[in-house]
């Protein structure tokens, strides 16, 4: 049995794009359904046995209806071909209030053949070409539904953590013991694993979000764990195999270095024990580039050396930061159109210029150079001990806007 896990996929991210004048939408949001349309021609054209998406198929909770066509057609293929496609219900696909559809709850809603939607843990049986296998499933699951108002009252962070990573883990050995052992079986998570090496969901980092430990979720009843909510493709643990596909496509500078793709995963059985094998497809999306330069006092030409640092460079159709580093005088001798044109087949282009200055203390052991914009918005939110819950929305909404403030900055 042959399996595809993919995740995160976060259709509607626009940053660094423009219009396309033939279609009239943005260039990124192409940019992510030309990577879409790669992985569903691969799981179409080797005739996988079933498709898993473990979560966030848009970058809101709120996508419009030319994102939610697209990924609609894209799985109405798979469909169509014979292939099963389960979809997991990530925080991105949650909406902001309670007793709201998800994004991807019209799936189920419209009774689409050969495709299955979970919103809640459960234990759901999946036929395939190749037999029948067992996916119990672990959707993102917001605070209010795992606790009461009598649960939060007494407690302070650390131990509200506790008790939710007890509830999760719960969750899991009773999903482990309803399993028939005689069928293959993949636990879907869409969770943050503690130790896990974090992408661009950076408000993990702050310690809010509820997580599993790494010993809680290899539950050797599962043939494989599907992970998603983490960019960063990794394999945390190998029997049983504990897996984040990542994003498909890169979001933004932070995973400018990442291979992205999606996973494949082979179930065999030869009458004895099942054995289980996976592997990582890279799918070459956007490039991003950063190019770093640092102009010496003594440079009698900066523009020269900055030229020489881009020429060579994959600058072509690539999203490059071009970053410059020099004397607080000598901010006024570069030459400001002849790097533009350096970078003219450049997909977008940013130069910054920072001058030499004095370091600036704020925010206690923070300097101004150190601290972006998000991070002090973090800061700001543990200070004021904002709900977590709250918190992640703000920081979610936080980042879009800093986001659309440095593409607009950009362009200027």
């Amino acid at each position: 049995m042959r399996i595809l896990h993919f995740a995160d996929l976060h259709l509607g991210v626009e940053t660094y794009g423009h219009l396309d004048a033939a279609t009239g939408l943005n260039s990124r949001f192409l940019d992510f359904l030309n990577t879409l349309d790669r992985l569903v021609d691969y799981a179409v054209q080797t005739h996988v046995d079933l498709v898993l998406f473990c979560g966030d198929a848009y970058k809101t909770r709120e996508p419009t209806q030319t994102q939610q066509r697209e990924f609609a057609r894209r799985i109405r293929c798979l469909s169509e071909s014979g292939i099963p496609v389960f979809l997991l219900v990530g925080n991105h696909d949650l909406p902001n209030a309670m007793g709201r559809a998800t994004s991807t709850e019209i799936f189920d809603t419209l009774a689409v053949s050969n495709v299955y939607v979970s919103n809640k843990p459960e234990v759901s049986c999946i036929p395939t070409k190749s037999g029948i296998i067992q996916i119990a499933t672990l959707p993102w699951l917001r605070r209010s539904a795992l606790l009461s108002r009598e649960d939060l009252k007494s407690l302070d962070l650390e131990s509200l953590k506790k008790k939710l990573e007890d509830i999760l883990t719960g969750i899991i050995l009773h999903h482990a013991s309803e399993l028939d052992s005689k069928l293959p079986a993949i636990l879907a998570a869409h969770v943050w694993v503690v130790g896990s090496v974090l992408g661009s969901e950076r408000s993990m980092s702050l310690g809010m979000e509820h997580g599993l430990l790494l010993g809680n979720i290899a539950n050797p009843a599962f043939d494989y764990i599907a992970l998603g909510h983490v960019h960063k493709q990794q394999v945390l643990n190998t029997n049983p195999p504990v897996v984040y596909s990542g994003s498909p496509d890169r979001i933004d500078f932070g995973e400018e270095a990442d291979d992205k793709g999606f996973f494949e995963i082979e179930i065999k059985n030869d009458g004895i024990e099942r054995q289980t094998g996976y592997s990582f497809h890279k799918l070459e999306g956007r490039r991003f580039l950063t190019i770093k330069i640092n102009i010496e006092a003594s440079d009698s030409d900066p523009t020269s050396t900055v030229i020489g640092h881009i020429t060579g460079q994959p600058v072509k159709d690539s999203i490059v930061r071009i970053q410059i580093s020099l004397p607080e005088v000598g901010s006024n001798q570069i030459n400001d159109p002849v790097i533009r044109n350096a970078l003219k087949e450049a997909y977008y282009f940013n130069i910054a210029k920072e001058s030499a200055k004095e370091v600036r203390l704020r925010l206690g052991k923070f300097t101004a150079e150190e601290l972006t914009p998000l991070n002090a918005l973090k800061a700001y939110l543990e200070t004021k001990k904002v709900d977590p819950e709250r918190a992640n929305v703000l920081l979610e909404y936080g980042e879009k806007l800093i986001n659309e403030l440095n593409s607009t900055q950009d362009t200027k």
